[in-house]
């Protein structure tokens, strides 16, 4: 009897040990991976996953009493479990806050995805007593969503895109076209995904066409192409070499692209009558005020295409002696 006890006790202690070690182990992130703590420990597998479990429930209930967010994780690229600890990563409740509203103002997504994402954004990162708080607050929003008219589920592409773009890989792409309705296929070297006015973009570079019916025959930059309107997409075995010096910088171009529109890059200047240039300066990144006067503010821009022209008719009166110094005329 006594032996037995013996033995139920050393069991427990090398147990005790086990998790003390693994959870100190986590502590200072490294990564526990079962196939190597059972050889360490001389146990199976099912043992180390026990006490991994023993693990996790412990940091759920301090998390429930603390409001702590360390969570047990499982790595599925590394194929171990490591600890994701407060402060060090997840967000706030604010910036949940602040995410869940930027998502919704997008319309990116069919509202079914939309609060599929929404739902899990809150409780992966809001503790249990702070989700009806947030949800309270987005709720009417929710409620009133409108998804966007083309009611297209596209997020499966964007991975493979960009697992595409980061090995260089050539694709294949049957894509729908805005104007005349019939479906082209394109052979692209793609280098970016982009988002902007609601919707997600691929810029690629276009193999083996003839260009001289494009309104830019020479265009050196990328085509944009609205992903929603991929209908077919094949990733080939073929890859692309772009020179480092040649590399398509996706912030840059950015900056001076508006509302997608491709084309020239050019140089525009204007006057800005309204009460505060921010609403320029904001729109235009690369806008400088070069004078500064009783009529307005005088401004120059560095942008591509004509998107620039779209945004300075909107601003009707605000905007006058509109110029293009570079690739272009004036309009009227």
């Amino acid at each position: 009897m006594q032996k037995g006890m013996r033995i139920m006790d050393e069991m427990d202690s090398q147990k005790s040990n086990r998790i003390l070690y693994l959870y100190s182990e986590l502590l200072d992130d490294k990564m526990i991976k079962k196939s190597e703590a059972d050889r360490r420990f001389h146990v199976t597998e099912k043992s180390i996953q026990r006490d991994l479990n023993e693990i996790r429930n412990f940091l759920d209930c301090r998390n429930m009493e603390e409001s702590s967010r360390d969570v047990l994780i499982y790595d599925y690229q590394k194929k171990g479990y490591r600890l994701e600890q407060d402060g060090k990563t997840g967000l706030s409740n604010a910036e949940t806050l602040a995410v869940s509203k930027i998502l919704l103002e997008s319309r990116a997504f069919t509202k079914k995805e939309m609060m599929d994402i929404l739902d899990r954004l809150i409780e992966n990162c809001v503790p249990k007593e702070n989700r009806r708080v947030i949800n309270d607050l987005l709720s009417n929003e929710r409620f009133h969503y409108a998804e966007l008219q083309h009611h297209k589920v596209f997020l499966d592409k964007l991975m493979p895109l960009g697992q595409a773009i980061r090995e260089c890989r050539v694709i294949h792409i049957k894509y729908s076209r805005l104007k005349g309705g019939a479906a082209v296929e394109r052979r692209l070297e793609p280098v970016a995904i982009l988002f902007s006015e609601y919707y997600f973009y691929l810029a690629g570079f276009i193999e083996g066409i003839d260009r001289k019916s494009f309104e830019n025959a020479d265009d050196p930059f990328p085509t944009i192409y609205r992903i929603d309107r991929i209908e077919e997409l094949h990733i080939l075995d073929e890859r692309f070499r772009i020179p480092y010096a040649d590399r398509f910088e996706e912030g840059e171009f950015r900056k001076r692209i508006q509302f997608m529109y491709g084309g020239k890059l050019r140089r525009v200047r204007f006057r800005y009558s309204g009460e505060s240039p921010e609403a320029v300066l904001d729109r235009l990144p690369t806008a400088k005020i070069l004078d500064e006067a009783e009529g307005g503010y005088l401004i120059e821009a560095e942008v591509f295409g004509k998107g620039i022209d779209m945004w300075v008719r909107s601003q009707g009166e605000r905007i006058s002696d509109y110029t293009v110094l570079a690739g272009g005329g004036k309009i009227k």
